[in-house]
C-alpha cells in the first residue's frame, strides 16, 4: 500500500510538472517567431527613450552635466552627444541584428558612463536598476553569441566551458535585482504576500529552475506592476513627477526584455533545469 501511495504521489507530480511544461512549450510555438523580437524591443526600449530624450533636451542635459561636474559646455556638450549617438546607434544595430556583440559593449558603455556622471552609483535603487538592466545586456549578448555559432553547426563546441551560459547566469542574477527594488516592508496582506510569490520567483529565476515558467509569470507581474505606478502619461509633461516616472516606466520594460529572452532562450548550462536533464 505504501509503494502505490508513493508511486501515486510521483506520477501525480510528474503529471503537474508535465503539465507546467506543456504550458510554457504551447506558448512558446505560438510566439516563437515573434518574442525574440519583442524581447530585443523592450530590453532596448529605455535606450531608445534616452537617447531621443538627449536630442530634445539637449541643452538641459548640458547645463545639467556642466554644473554637477563644472566641465565647461564643451566637454558637457561631448558627454550629451556620446549619449545621444552611443544609445541610438546602438539600438538600431539591435534591432537590426548587426554587430550585436559591439553595440551591447557600447551600451554597456553607456550605463558605467551614466552611472558615474549622474551620481548613479551612491543611490542603492538606481544602482541595482542599473545593475539589472547590465543583465538583460548580457542575456542579449549571449543570445547573439548562439545565433553566431548556430552558423558552425557542424563543428563540436565545448559545452560545459561555454562563456554563453555563464553570461546567461549572470544575466539572471543580475535581473533579479529589480525585484529586490520592488520589495515593500509594509505589515499589510498584499505587500506581504507580494513579498513572498515575488521573492520566491526571483530565487527560482536565479538558480534555473522552472525557469521559463518563473520567467513568463514575473513578465506579467512586472508589467501589471509598470503600466499600474509608472503611469506617466498621467502626470502633466512640466511637471517632474513625469519625467521620473517614464525613466522607471522604460527601465522596468527593459527588465521585462530581458525576462523574455530567458523565457524564448532557457536558463543556460548553469541551470537546476538543465542539471535535471542528466540526473
Amino acid at each position: 500500500m505504501e509503494v502505490e501511495t508513493v508511486y501515486a504521489s510521483r506520477t501525480h507530480g510528474a503529471v503537474s510538472c508535465n503539465g507546467h511544461t506543456d504550458l510554457i512549450a504551447a506558448f512558446l510555438r505560438v510566439t516563437k517567431q515573434y518574442l525574440p523580437h519583442v524581447a530585443r524591443l523592450c530590453l532596448i526600449s529605455t535606450f531608445l527613450e534616452d537617447g531621443i530624450r538627449m536630442w530634445f533636451q539637449w541643452s538641459e542635459q548640458r547645463d545639467y552635466i556642466d554644473g554637477t561636474w563644472n566641465c565647461g559646455y564643451f566637454l558637457a556638450s561631448i558627454f550629451v552627444f556620446i549619449n545621444l549617438f552611443g544609445q541610438l546607434s546602438g539600438c538600431i544595430l539591435v534591432l537590426s541584428r548587426n554587430f550585436v556583440q559591439y553595440a551591447c559593449f557600447g551600451l554597456f558603455g553607456i550605463i558605467a558612463l551614466q552611472t558615474i556622471a549622474y551620481s548613479i552609483l551612491w543611490d542603492l535603487k538606481f544602482l541595482m536598476r542599473n545593475l539589472a538592466l547590465g543583465g538583460g545586456l548580457l542575456l542579449l549578448l549571449a543570445e547573439s553569441r548562439s545565433e553566431g555559432k548556430s552558423m558552425f553547426a557542424g563543428v563540436p563546441t565545448m559545452r560545459e566551458s561555454s562563456p554563453k551560459q555563464y553570461m546567461q547566469l549572470g544575466g539572471r542574477v543580475l535581473l533579479v535585482l529589480m525585484f529586490m527594488t520592488l520589495l515593500h516592508f509594509d505589515m499589510n496582506f498584499f505587500s506581504i504576500l507580494q513579498n513572498i510569490v515575488g521573492t520566491a520567483l526571483i530565487i527560482l529565476v536565479a538558480i534555473g529552475f522552472k525557469t521559463k515558467l518563473a520567467a513568463l509569470t514575473l513578465v506579467i507581474w512586472l508589467f501589471g506592476i509598470n503600466i499600474y505606478f509608472n503611469a506617466f502619461w498621467t502626470v502633466p509633461a512640466y511637471k517632474p513627477m513625469h519625467d521620473f516616472l517614464k525613466y522607471d516606466f522604460f527601465q522596468t520594460m527593459s527588465v521585462i526584455g530581458g525576462l523574455l529572452l530567458v523565457v524564448a532562450l532557457g536558463p543556460g548550462g548553469v541551470s537546476m533545469d538543465e542539471k535535471k536533464k542528466e540526473w
